[in-house]
């Protein structure tokens, strides 16, 4: 852990304890790490462990080996001066280890998954988690997950909800700084998360046909993150370029040379 890991850190936490949403858009490689970090507005970056798990060959779903994610993130904070929060999935058999690794190369925040396990066995994961950043010297920002949407869609919304609540609310009592709750959520659903976990404290993925940035900063989310669907978009991109191409077009107008 070096000095410059210890004043990230300080930078990403801040940035989530601010009034203006945070906003950190994914990323998957050094490439993308550096294009994202010139564009005005970026203040932290995020990784995408199913993008990066993509452009490795793995399926999503801790098929990557640890040790090649660790790689990965690390070649990502190397290659920006900004933050970086990485998505850890569930922690590959041992949170608090892949936390110190991860640190080890740079990394100062990270989503860890509860895959909607027994809720003292997850409250137990994130505060090793929590305690395994702070062991590091670090204001280290753990992005608490909980997959109850996403696991949840054949139970009744109420009882779904009111899980979501009860577990964020028991991550943040273990050093959480801010709970994950992944899905596509309407405006109620989100006023009642923010009601429930607190006002500054949720924190929410984009997919399309989510609410803009505009309207979940004045419902009281912290921070906006964009998953594999950034890498999606780029390879529409590809793909749609290479439809073009290969049925007698050109390469568009106005691209730019990024790298």
């Amino acid at each position: 852990m070096t000095e410059s890991t210890a004043a990230k850190a300080s930078e990403l936490l801040r940035l989530h304890q601010l009034p203006e949403i945070l906003q950190v858009v994914n990323v998957w490689d050094a490439i993308t790490a550096k294009v994202i970090t010139d564009v005005p507005g970026t203040t932290a970056l995020a990784t995408a462990s199913h993008s990066i798990a993509a452009s490795l060959g793995y399926q999503d779903g801790e098929n990557i080996p640890v040790e090649e994610m660790i790689q990965a993130v690390g070649r990502i904070a190397a290659a920006t001066h900004l933050p970086v929060s990485a998505d850890l999935e569930s922690g590959y058999g041992n949170p608090a280890e892949t936390t110190r690794r991860a640190i080890g190369v740079g990394i100062v925040g990270a989503n860890i998954e509860d895959q909607m396990r027994p809720l003292a066995e997850a409250v137990e994961q994130m505060a090793a988690v929590a305690k395994a950043g702070a062991a590091e010297g670090i204001d280290f920002v753990l992005n608490a997950r909980t997959d109850a949407f996403l696991k949840g869609k054949d139970r009744e919304p109420g009882h779904v909800l009111a899980d979501a609540i009860e577990r964020g609310k028991a991550f943040l009592d273990v050093g959480a700084t801010t709970v994950f709750v992944p899905g596509l959520l309407n405006e109620p659903t989100v006023v009642a998360l923010v009601d429930g976990i607190g006002w500054n404290k949720v924190s929410v993925i984009n997919v399309p046909g989510s609410l803009p940035p505009a309207k979940l900063q004045e419902l009281g989310v912290a921070r906006i993150s964009y998953g594999p669907w950034t890498q999606r978009v780029a390879l529409t991109a590809l793909a749609d370029t290479a439809a073009s191409l290969l049925s007698g077009g050109t390469l568009p107008e106005g691209t730019r040379a990024l790298n």
